[in-house]
């Protein structure tokens, strides 16, 4: 009787494993250089904007904040694209701008 309920209790695991699958995988970021998405969640609510424009500036872009969804479960999209002005030889040769908060 003892054998069969340890083995049951070690199987219990690998048996509900599959019907937790989507909890495991789920990530609270998601992001190339053409946009992305951020999971919401109440954390997050006032810093988006900076999660977005952090990771638009790998590729010295400038995030531009799409949709704001204000549900578990939901999204905030936003898509990188390059500042106006833009000039990729200048910027390979000079680098780019500097900007002054004055």
């Amino acid at each position: 009787m003892r054998k069969g309920l340890l083995a049951a209790l070690l199987m219990l695991p690998c048996v509900a494993a599959p019907a937790a699958a989507g909890f495991l995988d789920t990530r609270p970021f998601e992001g190339n250089d053409t946009g992305g998405i951020i999971a919401w969640s109440p954390e997050i609510a006032h810093v988006y904007r900076d999660i977005a424009a952090a990771h638009c500036a790998q590729w010295n872009k400038a995030a531009q904040i799409t949709s704001v969804h204000r549900r578990y479960g939901d999204y905030v999209s936003f898509k990188c694209h390059f500042p106006p002005g833009y000039d990729p030889r200048k910027w390979m040769v000079y680098g780019p701008p500097v900007r002054s908060l004055y």
